[in-house]
């Protein structure tokens, strides 16, 4: 009996001891004073033990370790809680995509550069003085490619530029081959009207201006893309947090401390609806985001095939050469159209040498495996298929954010989660992203009526910017400043604009009906007679240079 008696006392002292440890911990807030001041702020805020917290405003009422003024702190850093990860998120994606652009914008900017100075090498070594005497024609040519690049068609009228290329070029060589002959201002003037009706250089001025047209457009918007991501994702990231959002980050954060449980975590559903009413207004950019991804996807593969920049450039000064020996092979054919033209010119008075009207030299034909690393040591197909992973890798970012917040250790798992009043199961369901579902968000009060403005303007921005690659994609260029120049690009390489142009000489340069392809075949002519067809040419040349000098 004694033995019973003594257990019983054991036991109630065990239970009282028990009881008053629990309740001498409730009324401690030494673990709330740790926590908020590793937070930076005065651990002097918190109280000792838990105070009455009929005062705040945001946190349940009652027993709570909070103060008004605690609130408030803690609010703040809510604001920065949740606006952290979408910075640190946005500064890295900003990174990736401006070293993309500066990637690219580079590549094709050495590409006209090494371009030209190929062409400046081989022109010298091929055609000597006689290139030299008219380098700046090519300079200019490049010179106008790269402003095109640079600024589009609000610089350069990209057809009318190669119009006058030619012309110029045509100009300069009928001169050249016909140097037995004086030409005034306006007999050239006359040949040059009539560049595309002459054929001179055969195909390639259609083909090449087909090819720089699609490969620049899409080079340069493809560019201009990647330089827009940075910009877009900036001023979307630097939108503020409302203060319902606020309030309800606070609340979902930091109301365990108030009650002394400083190490829960919000359950993952309410982490959720917290994080996708506060991120309702980007989660709305993410269509447009996508469909700017989806072109900016579609002209990336543009650039690997039919448009690639690479590919028009690299072998452009092997195009300008047979277009140059086109002309010098048809110049008889040509010399006689412009004559029937144009008029029968006057002999001129001066002696000249044969040898100026004789171009030399031929390219070997151009090997696409040849091709060299260009720019930064890389290539387009590399630049291309790095970038395209990584545009690919972002889709549905904006949408996705809430989910990057409620993951890993800012959560818990199972139902031993903070649910907004207590540890507790959260049984509200999960709305949907967007502003429109924030409607029914039982833990954020969202105004749907008042869209932010800044991420409307930049959903705008994406759409505008999304018409364009995908009219880049089609090989045209809409851009604001293009329209502005489209009407004088029309009827870019008649060579005469005003209306005096009609009032001329009627001229008709007949040309074949089945016209022959523009490549000039490098097969060396008969051996057994020795002589090429450029040998031929140059005979032919010689003999009227010779002719003109017998006549003077």
């Amino acid at each position: 009996m004694k033995t019973l008696l003594v257990l019983c006392v054991l036991s109630t002292l065990v239970v009282f001891c028990v009881s008053a440890t629990a309740e001498q911990k409730s009324k401690n807030c030494n673990d709330v004073r740790v926590a908020y001041s590793s937070k930076g702020f005065n651990v002097n805020d918190v109280p000792n033990k838990g105070v009455n917290g009929a005062s705040l405003k945001v946190c349940p009422q009652g027993f709570s370790c909070c103060t008004v003024e605690m609130e408030e702190k803690l609010s703040q850093q809510s604001h920065y809680d949740i606006k952290a990860p979408v910075s640190r998120l946005s500064t890295n994606l900003v990174s990736t995509f401006r070293q993309r652009h500066q990637h690219f914008d580079q590549f094709f900017r050495e590409l006209l550069k090494n371009a030209e100075e190929s062409l400046h090498n081989m022109f010298v070594r091929t055609y000597g003085m006689m290139y030299v005497q008219n380098a700046e024609l090519f300079k200019n040519f490049f010179q106008s490619l790269t402003r095109y690049y640079v600024s589009g068609s609000s610089a350069v009228n990209l057809d009318s530029m190669l119009s006058d290329f030619w012309a110029d070029l045509l100009e300069r060589m009928f001169r050249l081959v016909n140097v037995q002959y004086e030409f005034s201002d306006a007999y050239m003037e006359c040949v040059s009207r009539h560049t595309e009706q002459l054929q001179p250089f055969g195909d390639v001025p259609r083909k090449l201006r087909i090819q720089l047209t699609r490969a620049f457009v899409a080079a340069r918007t493809f560019v201009r893309g990647l330089n827009l991501m940075p910009q877009v994702i900036n001023k979307v990231s630097t939108v503020n947090a409302s203060p319902s959002c606020v309030q309800a980050a606070m609340k979902m954060l930091y109301c365990p401390y108030c009650s002394g449980q400083v190490a829960l975590k919000p359950c993952q559903n309410y982490c959720l609806n917290v994080m996708r009413g506060c991120l309702a207004n980007q989660a709305d950019l993410d269509t447009e985001w996508n469909n700017f991804l989806d072109a900016m996807l579609g002209l990336a593969e543009r650039l690997e095939g039919p448009f690639n920049f690479e590919s028009v450039m690299d072998p452009i000064d092997v195009k300008l050469s047979d277009a140059i020996m086109n002309m010098q092979e048809n110049s008889m054919q040509v010399s006689q159209k412009v004559f029937h033209g144009c008029g029968q010119p006057k002999l001129s008075r001066a002696k000249r040498s044969a040898k100026e009207t004789v171009f030399t030299g031929r390219f070997r034909p151009y090997s696409p495996d040849a091709r060299p690393t260009t720019a930064a040591g890389t290539s387009l197909d590399r630049l291309t298929s790095d970038v395209k992973k990584k545009l690919k890798h972002v889709k549905k970012f904006w949408s996705t954010l809430p989910d990057t917040h409620c993951v890993g250790e800012s959560i818990a798992p199972g139902d031993d989660c903070w649910n907004g009043t207590a540890k507790s199961r959260y049984e509200a369901v999960v709305i949907g992203n967007g502003l429109a579902n924030q409607v029914s968000n039982p833990d954020v009060d969202v105004d749907i009526t008042k869209p932010d403005i800044v991420i409307r303007s930049q959903i705008a921005v994406l759409k505008e910017m999304t018409s364009w690659l995908k009219a880049a994609y089609n090989g045209n260029d809409i851009s604001i400043e293009n329209d502005e120049e489209a009407s004088g690009g029309e009827e870019s390489g008649s060579g005469c604009d005003s209306p005096s142009c009609d009032t001329d000489r009627d001229i008709y340069f007949s040309t074949p009906p089945n016209p022959v392809d523009p490549r000039v075949n490098l097969v060396q002519g008969d051996k057994s007679d020795g002589v090429t067809l450029q040998g031929s040419m140059a005979l032919a040349l010689c003999g009227l240079a010779l002719l003109a000098a017998h006549l003077r």
